[in-house]
């Protein structure tokens, strides 16, 4: 489960660690990342989906050295990630231009979440094909504020902007301005991943009430091997592809300030009224 999403405030006393912060404290001698899940980092009763994944990322980086950028991730999030949070990584195959690591997060001792990693250097080719490019919208400084209390915890860590019309509640489409309040010291592509999972699923324009969600999975594709973007600002978008009976498969997709496509992914999400939810326990 990459993390349950409330479409209403989450109350209570959260407490706070920023990414550098928690990332930082959490490795481990062994390359490993351990810590105890913080209350500001939850996404419902789970830790949120973008940083178990940017914690195995930093596990799978950690085992190799010279690795070349990342190119692409494969998550499974198979149960909740909550109390201590431990990530480690095994190499499944260095070749002379890529690796394949993958990474296991565990809870408690409980397998929660598998992923696998390709990294892979760039190679000389006279093909290009570029990545859809950015929708148009107005700058994050000229757009209005988004979520403001009415996330889960882990929301509270990031800044949000509206980059699309907010009263159309007729597609099943989110597009958003994101960036981490606290990114000082951080590289790139652990702020990607942080953000690239930040957005409620697609179809919450056309939910009418609360209601919850629960990721199982998340495959994201890296375009470049220079990912950056100015002043921490990233365009992430969520479009349901299709829905039924409570499970949607959608498409993700992030650029940077300048345009630029730099990521691209997919994900199963289920979804349900939250009072079901309520009366089912």
């Amino acid at each position: 489960m990459g993390g349950l999403f409330y479409a209403r405030e989450d109350k209570g006393t959260l407490i706070m660690s920023s990414a550098t912060a928690l990332i930082g404290a959490a490795r481990q001698a062994d390359g490993s990342f351990a810590c105890d899940v913080p209350d500001g980092w939850l996404q419902g009763r789970t830790a949120y989906g973008g940083l178990t994944t940017a914690m195995a990322y930093n596990a799978a980086r950690s085992v190799e050295e010279n690795l070349p950028p990342l190119r692409s991730a494969q998550m499974a999030f198979a149960g909740p990630v909550v109390g201590h949070m431990h990530a480690s990584a095994t190499v499944l195959r260095r070749g002379k231009s890529s690796a394949f690591i993958q990474a296991r997060v565990s809870c408690d001792g409980e397998p929660a979440t598998l992923g696998t990693f390709l990294f892979m250097a760039d190679r000389a080719s006279p093909l290009r094909v570029d990545a859809p490019p950015a929708p148009a919208a107005p700058s994050p400084e000229e757009a209005e504020p988004a979520m403001r209390g009415k996330g889960s915890a882990f929301t509270r860590q990031l800044e949000y902007r509206h980059a699309m019309s907010i009263g159309d509640r007729s597609k099943p489409e989110l597009l958003r301005w994101v960036r981490l309040r606290e990114r000082a010291g951080i590289d790139a592509v652990t702020e990607l991943l942080l953000i690239g999972d930040a957005l409620p699923p697609g179809v919450a324009p056309m939910l009418q009430g609360p209601f919850m969600a629960s990721s199982a999975n998340w495959t994201v594709h890296l375009h470049g091997s220079a990912i950056a973007t100015h002043d921490g600002w990233w365009l992430v978008q969520t479009r349901a592809e299709a829905a039924l009976g409570g499970i949607s498969s959608q498409l993700m997709a992030v650029w940077n300030r300048a345009g630029d496509a730099v990521l691209s992914g997919s994900q199963t999400v289920s979804f349900f009224p939250a009072d079901a939810r309520q009366r089912a326990q």
